[in-house]
Protein backbone atom coordinates (compact mmCIF):
# COMPACT_ATOMS: atom_id res chain seq x y z
CA UNK A 1 0.00 0.00 0.00
CA UNK A 2 2.86 2.71 0.41
CA UNK A 3 5.71 3.18 -1.58
CA UNK A 4 8.92 5.96 -1.86
CA UNK A 5 8.83 5.80 2.19
CA UNK A 6 11.41 9.00 4.03
CA UNK A 7 12.62 9.49 7.08
CA UNK A 8 13.13 12.79 8.37
CA UNK A 9 14.78 14.35 12.02
CA UNK A 10 13.61 17.82 12.64
CA UNK A 11 15.29 18.46 16.27
CA UNK A 12 18.13 21.24 15.44
CA UNK A 13 17.64 24.87 17.02
CA UNK A 14 16.52 25.88 13.27
CA UNK A 15 14.18 23.20 12.66
CA UNK A 16 11.23 21.52 14.09
CA UNK A 17 7.93 20.17 13.27
CA UNK A 18 5.31 22.43 13.72
CA UNK A 19 7.09 25.80 12.39
CA UNK A 20 10.33 24.27 10.20
CA UNK A 21 11.95 26.71 13.09
CA UNK A 22 10.31 29.86 11.56
CA UNK A 23 8.44 30.33 14.56
CA UNK A 24 5.36 33.02 14.96
CA UNK A 25 7.32 35.80 13.99
CA UNK A 26 8.72 33.64 11.32
CA UNK A 27 5.12 32.62 10.19
CA UNK A 28 3.77 35.42 9.87
CA UNK A 29 6.46 37.37 8.00
CA UNK A 30 5.66 38.74 4.09
CA UNK A 31 8.94 37.45 3.15
CA UNK A 32 9.11 33.40 2.31
CA UNK A 33 11.86 31.20 3.12
CA UNK A 34 14.30 31.82 0.48
CA UNK A 35 16.30 29.20 -1.63
CA UNK A 36 19.91 29.72 -2.17
CA UNK A 37 19.19 28.49 -5.60
CA UNK A 38 16.15 29.67 -6.89
CA UNK A 39 16.41 26.67 -9.52
CA UNK A 40 17.44 24.31 -7.06
CA UNK A 41 15.81 24.30 -3.43
CA UNK A 42 16.69 21.30 -1.33
CA UNK A 43 14.46 18.91 -0.12
CA UNK A 44 14.55 21.14 3.40
CA UNK A 45 14.20 24.47 1.91
CA UNK A 46 10.94 23.40 0.09
CA UNK A 47 9.51 21.71 3.20
CA UNK A 48 10.89 25.34 5.26
CA UNK A 49 8.88 27.02 2.45
CA UNK A 50 5.83 24.48 2.10
CA UNK A 51 5.43 25.02 5.95
CA UNK A 52 5.17 28.88 5.32
CA UNK A 53 2.97 29.35 3.08
CA UNK A 54 0.41 26.74 4.29
CA UNK A 55 0.02 28.32 7.82
CA UNK A 56 -0.28 31.82 5.75
CA UNK A 57 -2.85 30.02 3.33
CA UNK A 58 -5.19 28.89 6.51
CA UNK A 59 -4.20 30.86 9.50
CA UNK A 60 -4.60 34.67 10.57
CA UNK A 61 -1.29 35.30 11.68
CA UNK A 62 -1.82 39.29 11.29
CA UNK A 63 -0.50 41.28 14.78
CA UNK A 64 -4.35 41.84 15.81
CA UNK A 65 -5.50 38.62 15.06
CA UNK A 66 -5.15 36.80 18.25
CA UNK A 67 -3.26 33.93 17.07
CA UNK A 68 -0.62 32.79 19.68
CA UNK A 69 -2.03 34.68 22.29
CA UNK A 70 -6.16 34.04 22.52
CA UNK A 71 -6.19 30.74 20.47
CA UNK A 72 -3.52 28.74 18.91
CA UNK A 73 0.13 27.42 19.47
CA UNK A 74 3.77 27.55 17.52
CA UNK A 75 5.55 26.48 19.91
CA UNK A 76 8.43 24.73 18.84
CA UNK A 77 7.85 20.45 18.91
CA UNK A 78 11.17 18.41 18.08
CA UNK A 79 10.08 14.97 16.48
CA UNK A 80 10.72 13.14 13.08
CA UNK A 81 8.40 12.57 10.27
CA UNK A 82 7.30 9.51 8.06
CA UNK A 83 6.26 10.02 4.59
CA UNK A 84 4.96 7.77 1.91
CA UNK A 85 3.04 7.73 -1.19
CA UNK A 86 -0.46 5.53 -1.29
CA UNK A 87 -2.94 4.52 -3.34
CA UNK A 88 -6.24 3.71 -3.05
CA UNK A 89 -7.22 0.48 -4.91
CA UNK A 90 -8.02 1.37 -9.00
CA UNK A 91 -6.64 4.60 -8.60
CA UNK A 92 -3.93 5.95 -11.58
CA UNK A 93 -2.55 8.37 -8.92
CA UNK A 94 -1.10 7.80 -5.48
CA UNK A 95 -1.55 10.49 -2.90
CA UNK A 96 0.90 11.59 -0.27
CA UNK A 97 0.48 10.81 3.75
CA UNK A 98 2.81 12.13 6.19
CA UNK A 99 3.29 11.40 9.69
CA UNK A 100 4.55 13.58 12.46
CA UNK A 101 5.84 12.17 15.93
CA UNK A 102 6.73 14.45 18.21
CA UNK A 103 9.45 13.77 20.27
CA UNK A 104 6.86 14.01 23.52
CA UNK A 105 4.46 11.57 22.27
CA UNK A 106 3.61 9.58 24.99
CA UNK A 107 3.11 5.71 24.52
CA UNK A 108 0.60 5.21 27.24
CA UNK A 109 -2.05 8.01 25.85
CA UNK A 110 -1.41 7.01 22.27
CA UNK A 111 -3.26 10.29 20.56
CA UNK A 112 -3.64 10.07 16.76
CA UNK A 113 -5.11 12.96 14.37
CA UNK A 114 -5.75 12.29 10.96
CA UNK A 115 -5.95 15.48 8.95
CA UNK A 116 -6.78 15.41 5.22
CA UNK A 117 -5.63 19.17 3.38
CA UNK A 118 -8.07 21.78 2.83
CA UNK A 119 -8.73 22.91 -0.56
CA UNK A 120 -6.39 21.33 -3.15
CA UNK A 121 -3.42 22.15 -0.95
CA UNK A 122 -0.18 19.37 -0.26
CA UNK A 123 0.68 17.53 2.38
CA UNK A 124 1.71 20.28 5.12
CA UNK A 125 -2.28 21.88 3.83
CA UNK A 126 -3.64 20.93 7.66
CA UNK A 127 -0.49 21.71 9.83
CA UNK A 128 -2.38 24.75 11.19
CA UNK A 129 -5.05 22.62 11.51
CA UNK A 130 -4.46 19.45 13.31
CA UNK A 131 -0.67 19.63 13.85
CA UNK A 132 -1.18 23.59 15.73
CA UNK A 133 -3.64 21.98 18.48
CA UNK A 134 -2.10 17.90 18.15
CA UNK A 135 1.66 18.75 18.38
CA UNK A 136 2.32 20.52 21.63
CA UNK A 137 0.13 18.17 23.51
CA UNK A 138 2.26 15.07 22.64
CA UNK A 139 -0.04 13.56 20.03
CA UNK A 140 0.98 11.96 16.18
CA UNK A 141 -0.44 13.44 13.63
CA UNK A 142 -1.26 11.95 9.82
CA UNK A 143 -2.05 14.20 6.79
CA UNK A 144 -3.13 13.05 3.10
CA UNK A 145 -3.54 15.66 0.66
CA UNK A 146 -6.20 13.41 -0.42
CA UNK A 147 -5.21 12.81 -3.74
CA UNK A 148 -5.11 16.65 -4.53
CA UNK A 149 -1.94 18.36 -4.15
CA UNK A 150 0.65 20.39 -5.22
CA UNK A 151 2.55 18.00 -7.63
CA UNK A 152 2.57 19.87 -10.79
CA UNK A 153 4.11 18.35 -13.89
CA UNK A 154 5.87 20.25 -16.37
CA UNK A 155 4.46 19.08 -20.14
CA UNK A 156 7.07 21.00 -21.26
CA UNK A 157 9.62 19.99 -19.89
CA UNK A 158 8.54 16.40 -19.00
CA UNK A 159 9.19 16.69 -15.23
CA UNK A 160 7.86 16.82 -12.20
CA UNK A 161 7.76 16.66 -8.04
CA UNK A 162 9.35 13.47 -6.72
CA UNK A 163 8.85 12.56 -2.84
CA UNK A 164 10.89 14.95 -1.63
CA UNK A 165 9.46 17.68 -3.55
CA UNK A 166 12.36 18.46 -5.67
CA UNK A 167 11.89 18.48 -9.12
CA UNK A 168 12.89 15.03 -10.90
CA UNK A 169 12.85 14.41 -14.74
CA UNK A 170 10.49 11.79 -16.48
CA UNK A 171 12.60 8.58 -16.95
CA UNK A 172 15.08 8.99 -14.96
CA UNK A 173 13.48 9.64 -11.67
CA UNK A 174 11.90 6.53 -10.37
CA UNK A 175 9.76 8.45 -7.51
CA UNK A 176 7.79 11.08 -9.61
CA UNK A 177 4.43 11.96 -7.43
CA UNK A 178 2.09 12.61 -10.43
CA UNK A 179 2.65 11.44 -13.91
CA UNK A 180 0.10 12.17 -16.37
CA UNK A 181 -1.47 10.34 -19.07
CA UNK A 182 -0.92 12.55 -21.79
CA UNK A 183 -0.42 12.57 -25.36
CA UNK A 184 2.76 13.39 -27.28
CA UNK A 185 3.38 17.15 -27.60
CA UNK A 186 1.25 17.98 -24.68
CA UNK A 187 2.02 21.42 -23.24
CA UNK A 188 1.60 23.61 -20.33
CA UNK A 189 0.81 22.19 -16.96
CA UNK A 190 -0.84 19.56 -15.75
CA UNK A 191 -2.49 19.69 -12.15
CA UNK A 192 -3.32 16.58 -10.08
CA UNK A 193 -6.41 17.54 -8.63
CA UNK A 194 -7.84 18.20 -12.26
CA UNK A 195 -5.92 15.61 -14.47
CA UNK A 196 -5.52 12.24 -12.09
CA UNK A 197 -8.38 10.85 -13.93
CA UNK A 198 -9.57 9.45 -10.77
CA UNK A 199 -11.75 12.00 -9.35
CA UNK A 200 -10.37 11.84 -5.96
CA UNK A 201 -12.94 13.39 -4.09
CA UNK A 202 -15.01 10.30 -4.46
CA UNK A 203 -12.54 8.70 -2.15
CA UNK A 204 -11.75 11.25 0.62
CA UNK A 205 -12.62 8.84 3.04
CA UNK A 206 -10.67 6.31 2.10
CA UNK A 207 -7.72 8.19 1.87
CA UNK A 208 -8.15 9.24 5.31
CA UNK A 209 -8.09 5.96 6.43
CA UNK A 210 -4.62 5.05 4.86
CA UNK A 211 -3.40 8.02 6.64
CA UNK A 212 -4.43 6.40 10.20
CA UNK A 213 -2.85 3.21 8.62
CA UNK A 214 0.15 4.55 7.78
CA UNK A 215 0.86 6.31 10.89
CA UNK A 216 -0.16 3.19 12.57
CA UNK A 217 3.19 1.86 10.35
CA UNK A 218 5.24 4.90 11.73
CA UNK A 219 4.29 4.63 15.38
CA UNK A 220 5.71 1.16 15.20
CA UNK A 221 8.97 2.31 13.50
CA UNK A 222 9.74 5.08 15.71
CA UNK A 223 8.60 3.42 19.08
CA UNK A 224 9.22 0.03 18.48
CA UNK A 225 9.88 -0.82 22.23
CA UNK A 226 6.07 0.45 22.68
CA UNK A 227 4.84 -1.40 19.29
CA UNK A 228 2.56 -3.02 18.09
CA UNK A 229 0.17 0.61 17.64
CA UNK A 230 -3.24 -0.67 16.63
CA UNK A 231 -6.64 0.97 15.97
CA UNK A 232 -7.80 -0.96 19.20
CA UNK A 233 -4.97 0.81 21.10
CA UNK A 234 -4.65 4.11 19.45
CA UNK A 235 -6.94 6.75 19.88
CA UNK A 236 -7.73 8.27 16.48
CA UNK A 237 -9.29 11.63 15.94
CA UNK A 238 -10.12 13.31 12.47
CA UNK A 239 -10.19 16.70 11.96
CA UNK A 240 -10.38 19.18 8.83
CA UNK A 241 -11.73 22.19 7.64
CA UNK A 242 -13.45 22.81 4.46
CA UNK A 243 -13.01 20.14 2.15
CA UNK A 244 -10.78 18.59 4.32
CA UNK A 245 -14.12 18.98 6.32
CA UNK A 246 -15.97 16.98 4.17
CA UNK A 247 -13.12 14.35 4.00
CA UNK A 248 -13.39 13.51 7.14
CA UNK A 249 -17.47 13.44 7.40
CA UNK A 250 -16.48 10.65 4.43
CA UNK A 251 -14.10 8.76 6.23
CA UNK A 252 -16.83 8.77 9.16
CA UNK A 253 -19.22 7.03 6.87
CA UNK A 254 -16.07 3.87 6.87
CA UNK A 255 -17.41 1.11 9.20
CA UNK A 256 -15.30 -1.62 10.21
CA UNK A 257 -14.86 -4.57 12.92
CA UNK A 258 -11.67 -2.47 13.94
CA UNK A 259 -13.26 0.57 15.10
CA UNK A 260 -10.50 2.51 13.28
CA UNK A 261 -11.95 5.96 14.35
CA UNK A 262 -13.12 7.70 17.38
CA UNK A 263 -14.38 11.23 16.90
CA UNK A 264 -14.85 13.78 14.40
CA UNK A 265 -14.59 17.56 13.97
CA UNK A 266 -15.43 18.88 11.02
CA UNK A 267 -14.90 22.78 10.12
CA UNK A 268 -16.66 24.49 7.54
CA UNK A 269 -17.24 21.20 5.49
CA UNK A 270 -17.92 21.21 1.79
CA UNK A 271 -20.25 18.17 2.16
CA UNK A 272 -23.01 17.69 -0.12
CA UNK A 273 -25.70 15.60 1.55
CA UNK A 274 -29.86 14.91 0.89
CA UNK A 275 -31.10 18.34 0.85
CA UNK A 276 -28.09 20.09 0.22
CA UNK A 277 -26.50 21.60 -3.09
CA UNK A 278 -23.29 20.11 -4.60
CA UNK A 279 -20.52 22.52 -4.31
CA UNK A 280 -20.16 22.67 -8.45
CA UNK A 281 -23.58 24.14 -8.63
CA UNK A 282 -23.64 26.53 -6.36
CA UNK A 283 -20.06 27.45 -7.78
CA UNK A 284 -20.79 27.62 -11.35
CA UNK A 285 -24.06 29.92 -10.57
CA UNK A 286 -21.85 31.90 -8.29
CA UNK A 287 -19.51 33.07 -10.66
CA UNK A 288 -21.76 33.41 -12.86
CA UNK A 289 -24.35 35.55 -11.57
CA UNK A 290 -22.15 36.78 -8.35
CA UNK A 291 -20.40 39.53 -9.75
CA UNK A 292 -23.15 41.31 -11.17
CA UNK A 293 -25.68 40.95 -7.99
CA UNK A 294 -23.44 42.15 -5.76
CA UNK A 295 -23.69 45.84 -7.58
CA UNK A 296 -27.10 45.74 -5.58
CA UNK A 297 -25.75 44.89 -1.67
CA UNK A 298 -24.40 47.58 0.07
CA UNK A 299 -21.79 47.50 2.51
CA UNK A 300 -20.03 44.93 0.69
CA UNK A 301 -16.24 44.40 2.79
CA UNK A 302 -13.37 45.79 0.70
CA UNK A 303 -10.12 44.36 -0.63
CA UNK A 304 -7.64 45.44 -2.91
CA UNK A 305 -9.16 44.03 -5.99
CA UNK A 306 -12.86 45.21 -5.07
CA UNK A 307 -12.96 47.96 -7.17
CA UNK A 308 -11.79 45.95 -10.20
CA UNK A 309 -14.19 43.20 -9.41
CA UNK A 310 -17.49 45.94 -9.24
CA UNK A 311 -16.40 47.46 -12.81
CA UNK A 312 -16.32 43.75 -14.16
CA UNK A 313 -19.25 42.98 -12.15
CA UNK A 314 -21.26 46.34 -14.22
CA UNK A 315 -19.99 44.48 -17.83
CA UNK A 316 -21.40 41.04 -16.18
CA UNK A 317 -24.81 42.30 -15.88
CA UNK A 318 -24.92 43.67 -19.46
CA UNK A 319 -23.62 40.25 -20.83
CA UNK A 320 -26.47 38.39 -19.01
CA UNK A 321 -29.51 40.94 -19.64
CA UNK A 322 -27.93 40.64 -23.16
CA UNK A 323 -28.29 36.86 -23.22
CA UNK A 324 -32.15 37.12 -22.05
CA UNK A 325 -30.73 35.69 -18.21
CA UNK A 326 -31.60 38.95 -16.11
CA UNK A 327 -34.30 41.38 -16.48
CA UNK A 328 -33.49 45.45 -16.08
CA UNK A 329 -32.91 48.08 -18.85
CA UNK A 330 -29.94 49.47 -16.61
CA UNK A 331 -26.87 47.83 -14.56
CA UNK A 332 -28.99 48.98 -11.60
CA UNK A 333 -31.70 46.75 -12.48
CA UNK A 334 -30.36 44.04 -13.43
CA UNK A 335 -27.92 43.71 -10.31
CA UNK A 336 -31.11 43.51 -8.70
CA UNK A 337 -32.51 40.61 -10.68
CA UNK A 338 -29.34 38.55 -10.08
CA UNK A 339 -29.64 39.23 -6.50
CA UNK A 340 -32.92 37.85 -6.84
CA UNK A 341 -32.21 34.90 -8.19
CA UNK A 342 -29.35 34.23 -5.94
CA UNK A 343 -31.66 34.38 -3.12
CA UNK A 344 -34.48 32.20 -4.55
CA UNK A 345 -32.03 29.52 -5.13
CA UNK A 346 -30.79 29.67 -1.29
CA UNK A 347 -28.26 32.04 -1.12
CA UNK A 348 -28.04 34.63 1.99
CA UNK A 349 -27.24 38.19 2.04
CA UNK A 350 -24.77 37.24 4.57
CA UNK A 351 -23.24 34.69 2.38
CA UNK A 352 -22.92 37.38 -0.58
CA UNK A 353 -21.14 39.54 1.64
CA UNK A 354 -18.45 37.27 2.10
CA UNK A 355 -18.76 35.82 -1.23
CA UNK A 356 -17.46 39.04 -2.73
CA UNK A 357 -13.86 38.10 -1.22
CA UNK A 358 -14.58 34.80 -3.86
CA UNK A 359 -14.77 37.48 -6.55
CA UNK A 360 -12.83 39.37 -6.13
CA UNK A 361 -9.87 36.88 -6.40
CA UNK A 362 -11.46 34.81 -9.27
CA UNK A 363 -12.02 32.16 -6.71
CA UNK A 364 -15.67 30.63 -8.08
CA UNK A 365 -14.07 29.96 -11.55
CA UNK A 366 -10.87 28.66 -10.25
CA UNK A 367 -13.04 26.09 -8.06
CA UNK A 368 -14.75 25.33 -11.24
CA UNK A 369 -12.37 24.74 -13.64
CA UNK A 370 -10.79 22.47 -12.25
CA UNK A 371 -13.62 20.60 -10.20
CA UNK A 372 -15.30 20.18 -13.82
CA UNK A 373 -11.74 17.94 -14.62
CA UNK A 374 -11.62 16.37 -11.96
CA UNK A 375 -15.93 15.41 -11.27
CA UNK A 376 -15.43 13.65 -15.52
CA UNK A 377 -12.01 11.89 -15.15
CA UNK A 378 -10.81 14.11 -18.08
CA UNK A 379 -7.16 13.59 -18.63
CA UNK A 380 -4.85 16.57 -20.10
CA UNK A 381 -6.39 18.69 -23.02
CA UNK A 382 -9.35 16.85 -22.47
CA UNK A 383 -11.30 20.28 -20.99
CA UNK A 384 -14.92 19.99 -22.29
CA UNK A 385 -14.74 23.40 -22.24
CA UNK A 386 -11.06 24.08 -23.04
CA UNK A 387 -9.32 25.14 -20.40
CA UNK A 388 -6.30 24.19 -19.78
CA UNK A 389 -2.91 25.44 -17.52
CA UNK A 390 0.02 27.00 -17.90
CA UNK A 391 2.73 29.85 -16.93
CA UNK A 392 1.20 33.10 -18.77
CA UNK A 393 2.74 35.78 -20.26
CA UNK A 394 1.58 39.29 -19.24
CA UNK A 395 -1.28 39.09 -22.08
CA UNK A 396 -1.98 35.46 -20.37
CA UNK A 397 -1.53 33.63 -23.25
CA UNK A 398 0.69 30.50 -22.25
CA UNK A 399 4.93 29.99 -22.24
CA UNK A 400 6.63 27.22 -21.21
CA UNK A 401 8.10 27.79 -16.87
CA UNK A 402 11.49 28.76 -15.92
CA UNK A 403 13.57 26.32 -13.95
CA UNK A 404 12.67 28.37 -10.77
CA UNK A 405 8.99 29.07 -11.42
CA UNK A 406 8.99 25.15 -11.82
CA UNK A 407 11.34 24.50 -8.36
CA UNK A 408 8.70 26.44 -6.92
CA UNK A 409 5.19 24.56 -7.15
CA UNK A 410 5.93 22.39 -4.84
CA UNK A 411 6.24 24.65 -1.93
CA UNK A 412 4.16 27.78 -2.90
CA UNK A 413 1.22 26.49 -4.96
CA UNK A 414 -2.14 25.82 -3.36
CA UNK A 415 -3.12 23.02 -5.70
CA UNK A 416 -5.55 24.73 -7.85
CA UNK A 417 -4.84 27.29 -10.49
CA UNK A 418 -4.60 30.49 -10.76
CA UNK A 419 -1.43 30.89 -8.62
CA UNK A 420 2.39 30.16 -7.83
CA UNK A 421 2.75 30.88 -11.69
CA UNK A 422 0.39 28.96 -13.34
CA UNK A 423 -2.48 29.95 -14.79
CA UNK A 424 -6.07 29.30 -16.09
CA UNK A 425 -5.52 29.28 -19.86
CA UNK A 426 -8.95 30.11 -21.49
CA UNK A 427 -9.53 29.64 -24.89
CA UNK A 428 -12.81 31.10 -24.59
CA UNK A 429 -11.88 34.16 -23.95
CA UNK A 430 -12.94 37.48 -25.50
CA UNK A 431 -13.87 40.88 -24.92
CA UNK A 432 -15.46 42.24 -23.68
CA UNK A 433 -16.87 39.89 -20.86
CA UNK A 434 -13.31 37.39 -21.06
CA UNK A 435 -14.86 35.15 -18.89
CA UNK A 436 -18.39 34.76 -19.42
CA UNK A 437 -18.19 32.18 -22.21
CA UNK A 438 -16.06 29.41 -20.24
CA UNK A 439 -18.88 29.76 -17.26
CA UNK A 440 -21.39 29.55 -19.66
CA UNK A 441 -19.98 26.14 -20.46
CA UNK A 442 -19.09 25.18 -17.28
CA UNK A 443 -22.72 25.80 -15.79
CA UNK A 444 -23.74 23.72 -18.88
CA UNK A 445 -22.34 21.06 -17.43
CA UNK A 446 -24.33 20.95 -14.51
CA UNK A 447 -27.55 22.11 -16.05
CA UNK A 448 -27.10 21.19 -19.76
CA UNK A 449 -27.12 18.09 -21.32
CA UNK A 450 -25.05 16.12 -23.71
CA UNK A 451 -22.35 13.45 -23.13
CA UNK A 452 -20.00 15.71 -21.17
CA UNK A 453 -22.58 16.94 -18.73
CA UNK A 454 -23.60 13.50 -17.91
CA UNK A 455 -20.53 12.99 -17.50
CA UNK A 456 -19.58 15.47 -14.72
CA UNK A 457 -23.30 15.22 -13.32
CA UNK A 458 -21.77 11.21 -12.54
CA UNK A 459 -18.90 12.21 -11.24
CA UNK A 460 -20.70 14.30 -8.67
CA UNK A 461 -22.72 11.91 -7.71
CA UNK A 462 -20.13 9.90 -6.45
CA UNK A 463 -18.66 12.50 -4.12
CA UNK A 464 -22.27 12.75 -2.34
CA UNK A 465 -21.87 11.61 1.55
CA UNK A 466 -24.08 9.02 3.39
CA UNK A 467 -24.91 9.03 7.43
CA UNK A 468 -22.22 8.76 9.24
CA UNK A 469 -20.96 5.27 11.34
CA UNK A 470 -23.62 5.18 14.44
CA UNK A 471 -22.44 5.94 17.86
CA UNK A 472 -19.37 8.25 16.55
CA UNK A 473 -19.00 11.23 18.18
CA UNK A 474 -19.18 14.01 15.50
CA UNK A 475 -18.97 18.06 16.11
CA UNK A 476 -19.61 19.97 12.83
CA UNK A 477 -18.95 24.07 13.25
CA UNK A 478 -19.81 26.14 10.70
CA UNK A 479 -19.50 30.52 10.00
CA UNK A 480 -22.85 31.61 9.06
CA UNK A 481 -21.29 34.38 7.23
CA UNK A 482 -19.59 31.54 5.06
CA UNK A 483 -19.57 33.26 1.47
CA UNK A 484 -17.71 30.31 -0.28
CA UNK A 485 -19.25 26.97 1.46
CA UNK A 486 -22.67 28.59 2.48
CA UNK A 487 -23.96 25.99 5.07
CA UNK A 488 -27.57 26.31 4.35
CA UNK A 489 -26.42 24.54 1.38
CA UNK A 490 -23.51 22.12 2.98
CA UNK A 491 -23.38 21.66 6.85
CA UNK A 492 -27.40 22.31 7.93
CA UNK A 493 -28.43 19.71 5.75
CA UNK A 494 -26.13 17.63 6.50
CA UNK A 495 -26.67 17.58 10.46
CA UNK A 496 -30.70 17.74 10.41
CA UNK A 497 -30.31 14.21 8.11
CA UNK A 498 -27.86 12.62 10.54
CA UNK A 499 -29.62 13.95 13.92
CA UNK A 500 -32.95 12.94 12.18
CA UNK A 501 -31.38 8.98 11.76
CA UNK A 502 -30.09 9.13 15.22
CA UNK A 503 -26.31 9.65 14.62
CA UNK A 504 -24.55 11.03 17.14
CA UNK A 505 -23.97 14.48 15.24
CA UNK A 506 -23.80 18.19 17.35
CA UNK A 507 -23.65 21.38 15.43
CA UNK A 508 -21.25 24.69 16.63
CA UNK A 509 -22.99 27.95 14.18
CA UNK A 510 -20.57 30.78 14.51
CA UNK A 511 -21.78 34.25 14.01
CA UNK A 512 -19.55 36.82 12.38
CA UNK A 513 -17.45 33.74 10.57
CA UNK A 514 -16.63 33.38 6.79
CA UNK A 515 -14.63 31.15 4.88
CA UNK A 516 -10.74 32.04 4.77
CA UNK A 517 -9.10 32.90 7.98
CA UNK A 518 -6.14 33.97 6.31
CA UNK A 519 -8.03 36.99 4.47
CA UNK A 520 -8.50 38.60 7.87
CA UNK A 521 -5.35 39.81 7.47
CA UNK A 522 -7.15 42.20 4.93
CA UNK A 523 -8.11 45.52 7.30
CA UNK A 524 -12.04 45.06 6.54
CA UNK A 525 -12.15 41.39 6.58
CA UNK A 526 -10.37 40.88 9.68
CA UNK A 527 -12.89 43.95 11.34
CA UNK A 528 -16.11 42.60 10.50
CA UNK A 529 -15.45 38.30 10.86
CA UNK A 530 -13.73 35.86 13.64
CA UNK A 531 -11.22 33.11 12.82
CA UNK A 532 -13.19 29.75 12.55
CA UNK A 533 -9.82 27.93 13.45
CA UNK A 534 -10.15 29.38 17.10
CA UNK A 535 -13.78 27.25 16.98
CA UNK A 536 -12.12 23.95 15.79
CA UNK A 537 -9.73 23.70 18.24
CA UNK A 538 -12.16 24.48 21.22
CA UNK A 539 -14.09 21.47 19.73
CA UNK A 540 -11.23 19.47 19.79
CA UNK A 541 -10.40 20.48 22.77
CA UNK A 542 -13.94 18.94 24.09
CA UNK A 543 -13.38 16.11 22.19
CA UNK A 544 -10.50 15.41 23.88
CA UNK A 545 -11.91 15.88 27.35
CA UNK A 546 -14.95 13.44 26.54
CA UNK A 547 -12.74 10.70 25.92
CA UNK A 548 -14.67 8.05 23.87
CA UNK A 549 -18.00 8.92 25.11
CA UNK A 550 -19.80 10.95 22.69
CA UNK A 551 -22.60 11.73 25.78
CA UNK A 552 -20.28 14.30 27.24
CA UNK A 553 -20.15 16.28 24.19
CA UNK A 554 -21.69 19.71 24.11
CA UNK A 555 -25.05 20.26 22.70
CA UNK A 556 -26.00 22.14 19.36
CA UNK A 557 -25.45 26.00 19.61
CA UNK A 558 -25.12 29.17 18.49
CA UNK A 559 -21.92 31.01 19.50
CA UNK A 560 -22.92 34.52 20.03
CA UNK A 561 -19.12 36.83 18.88
CA UNK A 562 -18.57 40.35 18.90
CA UNK A 563 -16.48 41.61 15.57
CA UNK A 564 -13.46 43.65 17.02
CA UNK A 565 -13.67 46.42 14.27
CA UNK A 566 -10.29 47.98 14.71
CA UNK A 567 -9.32 46.53 17.25
CA UNK A 568 -6.76 43.96 18.26
CA UNK A 569 -8.65 40.61 19.27
CA UNK A 570 -9.97 39.73 22.67
CA UNK A 571 -11.92 36.64 24.25
CA UNK A 572 -15.09 38.86 24.30
CA UNK A 573 -14.85 39.10 20.74
CA UNK A 574 -14.52 34.86 20.17
CA UNK A 575 -17.06 34.07 22.91
CA UNK A 576 -15.55 30.35 22.90
CA UNK A 577 -17.79 28.13 24.37
CA UNK A 578 -17.01 26.54 27.77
Amino acid sequence: MFTSLRTTIHRDDGDDLLTAGLGLAGLAGAKPPAFADPAHPTPAELRRRAIWSNWRGIADLSADGGYGTLYGSTTRVPGREFSAYARIPGAHQPHRVLVQVPDSFDARKRCLLVAPSSGSRGIYGAIAVAGAWGLPKGCAIAYTDKGTGTDYFDLDNQSGARADGTVGALGSADDLAFVPDAGVGASGVAVKHAHSQDNPEADWGRHVRQAAEFALQALDEALPQSAPFTFANTRVIAVGISNGGAAVLRAAELDSPDGWLDAVVAGEPMIASQGGRALYDYATEAALLMPCALLDIADLPKSPLSAQAAAAGAQRCASLAAAGLLQGGDAKAQAASAHAVLRRNGWTDAALHAGALSVDFDIWRAVAVTYASAYGRYGVGEHPCGYGFAAQERDLSARAATDAERAAWWADSSGIPPGAGVGIIDPRSAAPDPSLAGLQCLRALWDGSGNDADRVRRGIAETRASLPRAGLPVIVIHGLDDGLVPPVFSSAPYVAAAQAAGRDVRYWQVRNAQHFDAFLALPDYGARYLPLLAYVYAALDRVAAAGGSGGTLPADTVIQTVPRGDKPMTMDNLALPR
